[in-house]
């Protein structure tokens, strides 16, 4: 079953935390929105800072957004930490989430597991689903935290609830392996599904596996190739290279070698060396 780090880096925000400021301060923070609509990035990132230093944390959040993208002012990645960690302590969940993020991935910052999970816990805690997600994932890794398979999956579920579709996608492997909860397929097949459907393309991948071995399902080859080729169109190699079995064992779709060498090489450019290998077998044999 695949498992890969989901990391939802949080959008430009367009409400005000529950914090009272001034009228002049929340205009400043509406213009820059309205700035940022138009496609104007330099005037968003001057009325942004301008909110933020009149006590506006999601114009600090904003104005970090800028930074990281590049938009309106130059990338900066340190200076994005900071405006994200000006905005977690002035209370907006969603800076908490992005500095975690620079903390898990070393943008900006030191990459330091421990500090990005105390700071997914707070914006968890804040209403964000994402930290929920990725504070699991560190739970299910040890990276930070104590290995905890089950309070990972706790947190997957409370992501996968938030709407967030990669707390489905991890919650489902959970079910899957048995980890943190006991093992089951026909749960691992509703949330993969349901992860797929919002568009976790190894989701897909994972669905199909189920369905071609009848785990949770019942076997049904031709639904596994729909989802490996839903995958293949999502940039899963390994969905690539399933399909390209399919159709080279006639399982699920009519036997065809070239289509199958397709498909193979498909996964080859994704960087799968056994579709590669199987590319260069059919190849050899005139395919």
């Amino acid at each position: 079953m695949k498992r890969k780090l989901l990391l939802l880096t949080a959008v430009f925000s367009f409400t005000l935390t529950p914090l009272a400021m001034a009228e002049s301060a929340k205009d400043l923070f509406y213009q820059g929105v309205n700035a940022y609509k138009q496609g104007n990035y330099t005037q968003a990132a001057k009325l942004m800072e301008q909110a933020c230093n009149s006590g506006v944390a999601v114009g600090c959040y904003n104005l970090g957004l800028l930074y990281k993208n590049g938009q309106g002012v130059k990338q900066n990645y340190a200076q994005a930490a900071k405006l994200y960690e000006q905005a977690c302590h002035g209370g907006d969940a969603d800076g908490c989430f992005n500095l975690g993020d620079a903390y898990n991935n070393g943008q900006g910052v030191k990459q330091n597991y421990a500090q990005a999970a105390k700071l997914f816990e707070q914006a968890c805690h804040g209403g964000v689903a994402g930290g929920c997600s990725n504070l699991g994932l560190l739970y299910d890794n040890g990276q930070g935290v104590k290995q905890n398979y089950a309070q990972a999956a706790k947190l997957f579920e409370q992501a996968c609830h938030g709407g967030v579709a990669g707390g489905c996608f991890n919650l489902g492997n959970a079910y899957a392996n048995g980890q943190g909860v006991k093992q089951n397929y026909a749960q691992a097949t509703k949330l993969f599904e349901q992860a797929c459907n919002d568009g976790v393309a190894d989701s897909c991948f994972n669905l199909g596996l189920l369905y071609e071995k009848g785990k949770g399902v019942k076997q049904n080859y031709a639904q596994a190739a729909k989802l490996y080729e839903q995958a293949c169109n999502g940039g899963v190699a390994e969905g690539c290279f399933n399909l390209g079995v399919l159709y080279s064992n006639g399982q699920g779709k009519r036997q065809n070698k070239s289509t199958a060498k397709e498909y193979y090489g498909k996964a080859c450019d994704l960087g799968f060396q056994q579709g590669c290998d199987a590319y260069k077998k059919l190849n050899i044999k005139g395919y």
